[in-house]
């Protein structure tokens, strides 16, 4: 059974001792890839090993490396593992029979509240929880920071509503001679007005194809930076085909409803209005 005890301060607490050369009788223990990286560490080396910078150090062989499993909770904190065996690290630290925290795996068709709840009954100084319950507590301020980020996106699809429809109106407003001049050779009213809202239903679908193309490459460039800075293959940004979806929809919607309110605005005059504005 091995802990995973999280060791902050390595250039204190771990010396490397020797290379490939080390007493084979010494406790083995698994080193993290980021920490095997970072200090050149290789199977079967020799380290020096304390609980506290000015304890006495332990020697322990490098029986394996590790790279963990993504975490979100941990990965951006910047901590790095060890893993021992149970006993050594009892051994390491001076306190026998104790340890923090235990996982246990409940066999298929067991459900984990119901082994939670037995455990509880007939444990004494410790407390079992559902995994599913642990995660839930140590993800409230995932959902507080994904709750923020639902309302700036609301704010910044109001403001860039209000933006999208006065350029809009600029624009139709700009296109004065052209609509008179359809106007005046006989076009009809709804003709002109399809006329534009065609126009803006192009630029619309346009700029929807843009904006998917840009927020791709920006979720590439996100997770290649993050990654790279906290060593995690975590997944910092996901374009997923349903935010597509709704990006496309919502950039056609006000896209098409801005052409036409403009179209309609500019129509209501009369085409000699029109030139004269013109």
């Amino acid at each position: 059974m091995y802990l995973s005890p999280v060791i902050r301060t390595f250039s204190l607490l771990i010396q490397l001792v020797a290379q490939s050369g080390g007493d084979p009788r010494s406790p083995g223990i698994a080193v993290e890839a980021r920490l095997a990286g970072r200090w050149g560490i290789s199977v079967g080396d020799t380290i020096a090993i304390a609980a506290e910078a000015a304890g006495p150090a332990q020697q322990r062989v490098v029986e394996a490396i590790y790279r963990g499993r993504a975490d979100p909770a941990t990965a951006l904190r910047g901590e790095l593992a060890v893993r021992f065996h149970l006993a050594d690290l009892a051994n390491l630290l001076g306190a026998p029979d104790r340890v923090d925290r235990i996982g246990v795996a409940v066999r298929p068709g067991i459900g984990p509240d119901s082994a939670a709840a037995r455990i509880n009954q007939i444990g004494f100084g410790f407390r079992a929880y559902p995994s599913a319950t642990i995660a839930s507590e140590s993800s409230q301020t995932f959902l507080v920071v994904s709750r923020f980020h639902q309302a700036i996106g609301f704010i910044a699809i109001v403001a860039s509503a209000v933006f999208l429809l006065c350029i809009m109106l600029l624009k139709v407003e700009e296109r004065r001679l052209d609509a008179a001049v359809m106007r005046m050779i006989g076009l009809a009213r709804r003709t002109v007005f399809l006329a534009f809202l065609l126009e803006a239903t192009l630029l619309a679908s346009v700029g929807a194809a843009l904006g998917a193309a840009l927020a791709y490459l920006a979720t590439v460039l996100t997770n290649l930076f993050y990654q790279r800075k906290f060593e995690t293959t975590l997944v910092f940004a996901h374009l997923t085909p349903d935010i597509v979806l709704l990006a496309a929809a919502l950039s056609l919607v006000l896209g098409i409803g801005a052409g036409a309110l403009a179209a309609a605005r500019l129509l209501g005059a009369t085409p000699l209005a029109l030139w004269r504005r013109a």
